[in-house]
């Protein structure tokens, strides 16, 4: 046999696409950011001019109305917390912030005002934006359908409208309205949005299909086995919405601890100001000994240690490509003992390309791979794409193809320089034949076979496979040393191609053939094993295990708008060896938190022991305060430096 022609390396990698959502407009829609924003502006303006030497009732005011933009509406949800008999830390922070404009230090209380706000915007624009990613997936199944009556007549109607039994037509190019039985008709469907499958699936007679996949050039008549509030496509916004709910419940720990600080700052301010009185102390110096207390309590030099590490560390990331959309998964970034792989899109490019040519007649494999590429060369489908993009790739000239026509789940043929071509299924063929055999090993070695006849006789088989993504190799490698743990891969493609891509990156563990639904089976498996589970995914698929997993991240330039709203970080270029970089890097972030939360505590342990065992001045107290806001403020922006990223990805 002549040996096989296999296609260069290269591969095209698809441009960056511009964003699909306008999140400034959606941020700036809320009333959160936009009082945010003000209280900002609001604080900026005074403190330029405290500076510029105002006069006095100048800057104070610009910092009261800081203080009125930014504080209202913690203000009012304290109030609402108090009628509900608790006591959470924004209560506290607008009374500490009123307690220094009281004793004459308006800017550390509007430097709160101003932190405290932007937390909030931030916090509502992240609810808001899974919120609307989530239920905007119910979109992708069409709002109507085509409805056949027992007569062969057709009514339009609105999906949700379909029951149990209805027969719907799908014409060529249309989404599929509902889940169903295929009752006539052939076509091939693209359901990579629930399955992952990179190819397009020839479904016929008696095959299952899935409300929100998209039809190809046949026409298929569809008998409804769910309504619309069982299909798969709602299923997976049930899981995604329940999981994330699941997650919400682990900072239930983080409210007992503010409750508890809250109250104890409380109930010490009320002690150093009445206790005294009982005894006689005069009023004035136990206002001023409590108002200190107040002030070198309060967290803000906690929060100011715990902030700049991160939010340096988050910027850091983001100049190299890696978007981290909260602290919280920054820190679960930093604890991952188990990464677990999407395979589609994620590992691979998520297109198919030509792997080898096997002639199996007289011909040439560059004969082979000529008069298949002249034959497809007008086809839209993925697998044309592929064999005229290889021909390309060998600087072939495709002569002229005439009579060209395209049969779903056939294939294509066309008169090409006077010999009929036929590129198609190899079901056809018979499996002892020359042909057969070599269709039948590709496929045990996971490739998407198709046969290329001339003269109405096989001449040759093409092998195609997914593009593996360039140093999925070595992002495996450095995510094993780096969590103790070999990665794990969970796709929804059949196991041939699962395991050979497995064999490819170095992947020994693999679970293939799985519905969106096992998939979140498998991350609660992983998770009572103990581990700290990352998953990686692009599709809508992959959103409900992306959501159950402790961290998840999707791949930016092909992810879908539900992974990429569901995911915790996103991979902007889709550059898989930034991952090993970031857990780095996030963990180098964590010792820091903890070394400026230890600076931090000090102080304030030793400001408040000062206070209530001495005589605190206040304006020491208050230099003791800001100056350790200020260390640990600049110990986190060490992280902003470059050096710190290349440091982490050696």
């Amino acid at each position: 046999m002549t040996t096989a022609l296999h296609a260069p390396d290269t591969a095209r990698v698809p441009l960056a696409q511009p964003p699909r959502r306008s999140w400034l407009r959606t941020l700036f829609a809320l009333p959160e950011t936009r009082w945010a924003a003000l209280a900002t502006v609001l604080f900026a303006l005074g403190g330029a001019a405290q500076l510029a030497g105002a006069p006095d009732p100048a800057w104070w005011t610009l910092y009261l109305a800081c203080y009125a933009t930014g504080g209202w509406e913690p203000a009012l949800a304290g109030l609402q917390a108090l009628r509900e008999r608790t006591l959470d830390v924004d209560i506290l922070m607008i009374v500490a912030a009123l307690v220094a404009a009281f004793i004459g230090q308006v800017f550390d209380g509007a430097l709160l005002i101003v932190i405290f706000a932007t937390s909030g915007a931030l916090e509502a624009f992240a609810t808001r934006r899974t919120e609307d990613s989530v239920q905007a997936l119910l979109t992708l199944a069409p709002e109507h359908a085509s409805r056949l009556g027992v007569n062969g007549s057709e009514t339009v109607v609105d999906t949700r409208d379909l029951v149990l039994g209805d027969r719907v037509l799908v014409r060529p190019g249309e989404r599929i309205g509902a889940d169903g039985e295929v009752l006539d008709g052939l076509s091939e469907v693209d359901e990579s949005s629930i399955t992952g499958e990179p190819m397009p699936v020839t479904k016929r007679v008696g095959d299952e299909v899935f409300a929100g996949t998209l039809n190809g050039a046949g026409a298929l008549t569809v008998e409804v086995h769910r309504v619309a509030h069982d299909s798969v496509v709602a299923r997976i916004v049930t899981m995604v919405e329940e999981a994330s709910a699941t997650k919400a419940k682990t900072q239930l720990f983080i409210d007992k601890v503010e409750q508890r600080y809250s109250i104890a700052v409380v109930i010490g301010t009320l002690a150093l100001l009445t206790v005294p009185l009982l005894f006689g102390a005069a009023f004035e110096p136990s206002l001023l000994r409590a108002m200190t207390f107040m002030i070198v309590a309060s967290p803000c030099a906690v929060v100011l240690a715990t902030m700049p590490p991160l939010l340096a560390t988050i910027a850091n990331a983001g100049r190299h490509g890696v978007l981290v959309k909260s602290a919280v998964a920054l820190e679960e970034f930093g604890n991952v003992t188990l990464a677990a792989f999407d395979k589609t899109g994620t590992l691979t490019l998520g297109t198919p390309r030509v792997a080898c040519v096997e002639p199996v007649a007289d011909l040439q494999a560059e004969q082979v791979l000529r008069f298949a590429a002249a034959a497809e060369r007008r086809s839209e489908h993925p697998v044309g794409r592929a064999i005229v993009d290889a021909a390309r790739g060998h600087d072939m000239a495709l002569p002229h193809a005439g009579d060209f026509t395209s049969t779903p789940g056939r294939g294509v043929t066309a008169t090409v320089e006077g010999h009929p071509v036929a590129v198609g299924s190899p079901a056809l063929l018979d499996a002892q034949s020359a042909a057969g055999t070599v269709v039948a090993h590709l496929e045990r070695s996971g490739h998407t076979t198709v046969v290329v006849s001339v003269d109405r006789h096989p001449v040759g088989v093409i092998g195609l496979t997914d593009q593996v993504r360039e140093r999925s190799r070595e992002t495996v490698a450095h995510l094993t040393a780096l969590t103790g743990t070999g990665p794990v891969l969970l796709t929804g493609d059949n196991a041939q191609a699962a395991t050979k891509l497995g064999t490819e990156v170095g992947i020994d563990r693999i679970e293939a053939g799985l519905l969106p639904q096992e998939k979140v089976t498998h991350v609660h498996a992983l998770r009572e094993e103990g581990h700290r589970v990352l998953l990686v995914g692009d599709g809508v698929n992959d959103a409900p295990a992306m959501a159950a997993a402790h961290v998840s991240v999707a791949m930016g330039i092909k992810g879908s708008d539900l992974a990429l709203d569901t995911a915790d970080v996103i991979l902007v270029r889709d550059d898989l060896d930034a991952l090993p970089t970031t857990i780095d890097l996030a963990r180098r972030a964590y010792r820091v938190v903890k070394a400026n939360l230890t600076i931090a505590a000090t102080v304030i342990t030793v400001l408040v022991l000062w206070d209530i065992l001495g005589t605190l001045p206040l304006p020491l107290g208050v230099a003791g305060h800001e100056g350790s806001t200020i260390v640990v403020a600049l110990n986190g922006l060490r992280l902003l430096r470059k050096s710190v990223w290349n440091n982490a990805a050696r």
